[in-house]
């Protein structure tokens, strides 16, 4: 069923003859009204007064009677539609808005449940799935409106978790969150077996009801498990509807020809990529200019002649918002046949690209800058590693040559610029061919990174400035400076090891990093750099400029990855409009612009917030599937001891990550024995009130691996001389595990569970 517009700012006037209506006329005014429908609205709209209202009230009795309507004076709807006021379940997140379907769906024919659009205040929604709503609904025009009056309690959230039989034969659900400590009786298991991984819901109103058995995942030790579990824990959409995939193979098939794109064939463009990249969005190319600049050229998968606003594929795009890459598989935004074929920038094959031509000074400052849609053929796809082993053998092409000479222009404009220089080191999972864990190591950061970073940045950058040239719409990627209560716990933070940070000056990426120049020792400047990172807003998109702080740019816009990012495609679409780049309509039934859609124009908002949010999702999802990695990896390594670092002190105790491996562990209070340990907030630190043991965020220290959960990603760390703690012997892992067909726990009980004489 189609949604229904956004509600009118105003009910527009009728111009409906005057008199009593008929049955039909009545009928036909409830359903395209543009607000409820009650007495008062009827009688304005057909000019009653007086006894014909009485007439009208008669009328309307008699139509509730006949069974034609349902309501009340104050809005009626046709019988059969949804009640005024009921119980609405939250189904999906379809750009920042709830879209929700009664809860209680029983009609007469085995017509589908209608879907509402819930009109909550302020910028996007504030449900989830499965959260359910009493509310207040309305029929207008094509579908109906709701305003949310209370939420309630979830009845039928399902959740995620492993199946365990314990001795008696009874089932309990594990959970594979972290955050939830216990597991659930199973009332119906729904031919589930013992170390299922399962999708569950409440069978009752009561927790002691336990949960029901809605779905088989299979095996969660098994290749490609991981992400199969934050998929279903986030709701991230991962299945393409027929219409998209058929939409996908049509567009695939629109013809390329140079005819009305720049052929840029003859140069050679390369992308320089990771080594297991799924797709190519990007690849560059400069040469000298003669004069000690150079003449460079960024060329971008041209997604938007492909993916056209209003069609299936855009619908599907926008409400995914973009890629989501674990270890094993990619979630694309776009169906295969685009994101890993058509649209990707494979090496000798001709590919539509949206070229960004920068002229760049030899100070290293991009004095001018220009969009076409061109016809590309990437002359060779490198790794990282392969390039940069050319740089350092001196044995690279001239075309990588040039590469290295441009960025050292860009590099030195980007130090003038001095943006927030933060070492935020990336997790890399290796797996081998059947999916199983081969290496987990830090990604080392090589010149070769920073010169495809430097050259998209430069291209973000006149993305954004050509659009504001021709005051168009821009979806900016936007990260403002930290607020004034982050900078006060900073600077009391600070304070605790004697340095000093003034709250009247301008606050500028540069002073960090003076900050952090100044500090000579490595522990100290651990916790600094940790302060700092913490102190830092939340990079989002939206249409309204306030700079990105941690660049040091005053306009920013995200253009060069539009194949996984949709904020990139819309940047596209404006660019398009805005510089007449739009190509005559394709054969088929693809919408025929390539352009910013009038909605898109007008809500870029809500869109924004919409594909912030999906990337924040994108991003935890990614984060947990790759701590259940480094737990699987470290579950045989229980009882080890490792060097850690301290990420966060809390009032329960503190989190230590591993030294070049990552994989954040809980150090509970329990475990550091006898002596107490007071709590000191703002220094975010705990000491002992005896013996002075200090632990605090940034600090190096050795801990004990007391457990690793694969399933959940939780670690538990204890200081080496065991503390208050109990250590498993040495390479027994803790969670749960495989024994005789069951899963079970340590000392063989189902895992997770808290024994509280609720079993005999």
């Amino acid at each position: 069923m189609v949604l229904p517009p956004k509600p009118a700012a105003r009910p527009r006037k009728s111009k409906l003859p005057p008199g009593l209506p008929s049955r039909e006329q009545v009928l036909k005014f409830i359903a395209e009204a543009d607000e409820p429908a009650g007495k008062r609205e009827i009688a304005r709209a057909f000019g009653l007064k007086g006894q014909e209202k009485i007439q009208l009230k008669a009328l309307l009795r008699d139509m509730a009677d006949e069974g034609l309507i349902d309501g009340n004076r104050t809005a009626f709807h046709r019988m059969g539609g949804v009640p005024r006021v009921t119980v609405l379940r939250v189904v999906s997140i379809e750009e920042g808005e709830a879209i929700t379907i009664p809860d209680s769906w029983q009609p007469d024919d085995a017509s589908p449940p209608p879907r509402l659009r819930l009109i909550e205040k302020g910028r996007g929604s504030a449900l989830k799935v499965g959260d359910r709503v009493l509310a207040r609904t309305e029929e207008a025009g094509a579908g109906w409106l709701a305003y949310p009056m209370k939420k309630l309690a979830t009845q039928s959230e399902q959740v995620l978790g492993v199946v365990e039989i314990d001795a008696t034969g009874k089932g309990w659900l594990a959970p594979v969150d972290k955050r939830v400590r216990h597991a659930v009786p199973i009332a119906d298991l729904g031919g589930a077996e013992a170390g299922n991984l399962v999708l569950a819901e409440p069978s009752g109103r009561s927790p002691r009801a336990g949960v029901k058995v809605t779905a088989l995942l299979g095996d969660p030790f098994a290749p490609r498990a991981f992400s199969l579990i934050a998929i279903h824990k986030h709701g991230i959409p991962n299945v393409f509807g027929q219409d998209v995939l058929d939409e996908g193979v049509e567009a695939a098939a629109l013809p390329l020809s140079p005819e009305h794109r720049e052929d840029l064939r003859q140069l050679p463009i390369v992308a320089i990529d990771p080594s297991d990249a799924r797709d190519h969005d990007d690849a560059i190319w400069a040469e000298p200019d003669g004069v000690g600049g150079f003449r460079a050229l960024v060329a971008i998968a041209d997604v938007s002649c492909y993916v056209r606003p209003g069609s299936a594929l855009d619908r599907e795009a926008r409400k995914r918002g973009n890629s989501v890459y674990f270890p094993d598989r990619v979630v694309p935004m776009l169906p295969e046949v685009l994101s890993a074929d058509v649209c990707s920038l494979r090496a000798g094959a001709d590919r539509a690209a949206m070229a960004c031509h920068l002229t760049i000074d030899a100070d290293g400052t991009v004095t001018a800058f220009r969009f076409t849609r061109a016809l590309v053929r990437i002359a060779e796809v490198i790794a990282y590693e392969d390039a940069q082993a050319r740089i350092d053998a001196g044995k690279a092409e001239p075309y990588l040559q040039n590469l290295w000479a441009a960025w050292g222009k860009l590099e030195a404009a980007r130090n003038r610029r001095d943006p927030l220089a933060l070492e935020l080191p990336e997790r890399r999972v290796k797996l081998d061919e059947i999916g199983r864990i081969s290496e987990i190591a830090i990604r080392e950061r090589l010149d070769a990174h920073r010169v495809v970073e430097d050259f998209m940045i430069a291209a973000n950058v006149a993305a954004a400035k050509a659009l504001e040239s021709k005051v168009a719409p821009v979806v900016y990627r936007i990260h403002e400076p930290p607020g004034p209560e982050k900078l006060v716990a900073l600077k009391d933070y600070l304070a605790t090891f004697g340095r000093k940070l003034a709250l009247g000056q301008v606050i500028t990426p540069g002073l960090f990093n003076r900050m952090l120049k100044d500090v000579t020792d490595e522990a100290e400047k651990a916790l600094v750099m940790e302060a700092v990172l913490r102190s830092q807003t939340q990079a989002y998109y939206g249409p309204r400029n306030a700079g990105h702080f941690g660049l040091a740019l005053g306009s920013y816009a995200h253009f060069t990855s539009p194949i996984r990012r949709y904020a990139d495609l819309l940047v596209h679409r404006a660019l398009v409009d805005a510089f007449g780049l739009e190509q005559p309509a394709p054969a088929g039934s693809l919408p025929p612009t390539s352009g910013l859609s009038e909605r898109d124009r007008t809500d870029l908002s809500r869109i924004s917030d919409a594909i912030s949010v999906a990337e924040r999702r994108a991003m935890e999802a990614e984060r947990d599937t790759i701590d259940r990695y480094v737990a699987a990896w470290l579950s045989a390594r229980v009882g080890e001891v490792f060097a850690t670092r301290i990420t966060g002190v809390r009032a329960f105790g503190f989190f230590a990550t591993i030294i070049g491996l990552g994989g954040d562990g809980l150090v509970p209070v329990s475990t550091l024995g006898a002596e107490r340990f007071a709590f000191d907030e703002k220094a975010r630190a705990r000491e002992g009130e005896n013996s002075g043991t200090r632990y605090a965020i940034g600090q190096i220290i050795e801990l004990r691996l007391a457990e690793a959960n694969p399933l959940t990603g939780a670690l538990k760390f204890e200081p080496p001389e065991g503390g208050g703690g109990r250590v498993e012997p040495r390479g027994r892992p803790q969670g749960l595990r495989k024994q005789g067909g069951h899963m079970v726990g340590p000392r063989g009980r189902p895992g997770n569970i808290r024994h509280q004489g609720r079993r005999k």
